[in-house]
């Protein structure tokens, strides 16, 4: 199962190459011809040395910082007001 989930999700079908519980899911019953619930494949992978949660960054990548330091003093005071 290891070299399944060493492939990546994209070699398994997915859009990106991001793997979660519910992705994992399906290649575990394939692979292992077993039916895990979401709180054993978290365990299973967690226990595995050099495996990770990993989560994503809440920010735009497009974010322009500039603009960003010049909305929040002038433009938010501006529009919660208005609340």
């Amino acid at each position: 199962m290891r070299t399944a989930l060493e492939q990546g999700a994209q070699a398994h079908g997915f859009e990106a190459d991001l793997w979660t519980l519910e992705r994992i899911d399906p290649i575990v019953e394939r692979v292992a011809e077993v039916s895990l619930s979401r709180a054993s494949v978290w365990r299973l992978l967690t226990g595995r040395p050099g495996w990770s949660l990993q989560r994503p960054e809440r920010r735009a990548m497009e974010q322009d910082e500039t603009e960003t330091a010049r909305w929040i003093p002038h433009e938010w005071p501006r529009i919660k007001k208005g609340q």
